[in-house]
């Protein structure tokens, strides 16, 4: 970005303390032409700044805003970020030096110049990228970004309330993050709460209804319902696969029942060995099961990229 001349002379000194100052404190701030100076030219001599221009009817603005505001809490001071109101008449003229004609538009400054900026909405990994070229280093994620993986650390632990807990509290920073929304419902689905699950996924807006995590918790709540209450026949079952090794159907309900019994690999494992049996029984009843359990676990699940190389090898032999 070539350098801008700003002439703010003459305006007004400024305040003890910037209007609408946000609750991120310092981090945050929204301001006017009044203390442009002081909060962002000056201010970028010690340390980036963001300049959020935006306005009270942009769309747009509503998404970047708050997701800005996250990024300056979750740096934990490596830039500031500033918001202007082109909307107020006041700051009419700086837009005008700073050859703004679309909204939202971000600029970052450093030592006293713009440097770098971007007009319209980034999605949050584009815009964590612009960020980290403006500070020279990583920042961190976002609160919700963290609990999100919490979340997932205690679902592979099969720590369903600990996995609960971390993704309602990322839901309590972005409410509808679709990845937090699945994590929640495959959550719900471990503990059994699978009327809950259907409240949670009827949260899931429109356009993220094909999100991985989504996806995953629909196909864990199908499994769940398709063995509720089969954990309960285990040793019968068992018996009976040890009795006929042949016996498909019996194979199949063991494989549901250990589902019910939270022993994925376990079922894993019968279904495999059904596959290379017979895979053609039933309509390829147990590789469609499979496939239901991939997509509930996810691809990068140790159980999952196992199996998938084991039904390779079966499938190709």
């Amino acid at each position: 970005m070539e350098p801008i001349s700003l002439n703010l002379g003459g305006t007004p000194a400024a305040p003890a303390a910037a209007p609408g100052a946000s609750p991120a404190g310092d981090l945050v701030k929204e301001i006017d032409i009044s203390t442009f100076m002081q909060d962002v030219v000056q201010a970028s001599m010690k340390q980036p700044v963001l300049v959020d221009f935006w306005a009270p009817w942009c769309g747009p603005c509503k998404q970047l805003g708050p997701a800005l505001e996250k990024a300056a809490v979750a740096a934990k001071g490596k830039f500031k970020l500033v918001k202007v109101n082109i909307d107020d008449p006041r700051n009419q003229p700086l837009a005008q030096q700073l050859r703004i004609q679309s909204i939202p538009a971000v600029y970052a400054f450093s030592k006293g110049q713009p440097v770098d900026g971007f007009v319209g909405a980034l999605p949050d990994s584009q815009l964590k990228k612009f960020i980290e070229q403006v500070v020279g280093e990583a920042v961190g994620d976002s609160e919700a970004v963290q609990l999100i993986e919490a979340g997932k650390a205690a679902l592979a632990a099969q720590d369903w309330a600990a996995a609960g807990e971390a993704f309602s509290g990322a839901l309590g920073e972005e409410a509808e993050n679709p990845a937090a929304l699945g994590g929640l419902a495959r959550a719900m689905v471990g503990l059994g709460e699978l009327e809950a699950v259907d409240e949670i996924l009827a949260q899931v807006p429109p356009a993220h209804e094909n999100h991985p995590d989504v996806a995953s918790a629909r196909s864990a709540l199908q499994l769940a319902r398709e063995s509720a209450g089969a954990a309960g026949e285990l040793a019968g079952l068992e018996a009976a696969v040890n009795a006929d090794p042949k016996n498909h159907q019996a194979r199949y309900d063991y494989a549901l029942a250990l589902l019910g019994d939270n022993r994925q690999g376990d079922a894993l494992d019968q279904l495999l060995e059904l596959v290379k049996r017979d895979r053609k029984w039933n309509e390829e009843a147990a590789r469609k099961q499979l496939v239901k359990i991939f997509e509930a676990l996810g691809p990068m699940d140790p159980l999952v990229v196992d199996a998938r190389r084991r039904l390779s090898s079966i499938l190709f032999a």
